[in-house]
């Protein structure tokens, strides 16, 4: 379950008991519309697809009906609005694969590194998900699956309950940061014309300069390959605390 945090939209925004009612189809079907093979599924999916291609600020109910080729107020013979199809388009992505191995092999933390590689892969996906206010989320069977899944997995840590959710909050607001500065350089980029490569080539001069002055003589000291792109920060994060969450599941069982 996923709870990044943006500035353009907000999740729960809409009707909750239309939403839930939508999400676990316990509401009312449609009557049959004018636009034949038109569904609920198709609509939550083309709205994913217009806000993979072009983000969440194209993202309108006008825009879907478009894509899927028929008129405005057919939609809302499915969906109340905009802010009740962002709910269900979020839990839509946070569907769980079905495959076990997805989240490792092994023990609860080959599944909470799965986790972590998982989520960033999902933010990779699915951009917009940075644009959206998630600490309220409507929780569906996407959602709570996932939840499921992992907490199976992660159960036989032995911690308290608060703590093994704690665990999974851990990983996410680790993986959203990681996975938010990665979607800003590749932003930057595309603004700028610059590449990464160009644009520190760029301060270059100005930063041998500093570096010679002495004020900064640790900087200074550092080894050529200290700033260079093959050392992996994302992974040397994930692994430094799933080795604290190691210790601590060892220091819990030793008691």
């Amino acid at each position: 379950m996923s709870s990044g945090s943006g500035g353009t939209e907000t999740s729960g925004g809409g009707d909750i008991a239309r939403t839930l009612d939508l999400l676990w189809d316990t509401g009312p079907r449609p009557s049959r519309g004018p636009k034949p093979g038109l569904t609920l599924d198709r609509i939550v999916e083309t709205a994913v697809e217009v806000a993979d291609r072009d983000g969440l600020g194209a993202l309108s109910m006008r825009r879907i009906a478009t894509e899927l080729g028929t008129g405005t107020m057919s939609l809302y013979r499915y969906v109340p609005g905009k802010a009740e199809l962002l709910d269900l388009m979020l839990d839509r992505v946070q569907r769980p694969s079905q495959d076990p191995a997805d989240l490792g092999d092994g023990g609860w933390r080959a599944a909470l590194e799965a986790l972590g590689r998982a989520t960033l892969a999902l933010y990779r996906r699915h951009p917009w998900l940075m644009e959206v206010n998630q600490s309220r989320p409507i929780l569906g069977p996407g959602a709570l699956d996932g939840m499921e899944k992992v907490l199976t997995r992660i159960k036989p840590m032995g911690l308290s309950d608060p703590e093994l959710l704690s665990a999974i909050i851990m990983i996410d607001g680790y993986v959203v940061g990681a996975a938010r500065t990665q979607l800003y350089q590749e932003q930057a980029e595309r603004s700028s014309g610059l590449t990464d490569a160009q644009f520190w080539e760029a301060q270059r001069p100005a930063l041998e300069k500093a570096m010679l002055s002495g004020r900064y003589p640790v900087m200074a000291g550092l080894s050529e390959d200290t700033f260079g792109s093959d050392f992996d920060h994302f992974e040397f994060g994930l692994q430094r605390i799933l080795d604290g969450l190691e210790v601590f599941v060892a220091r819990r069982t030793a008691r």
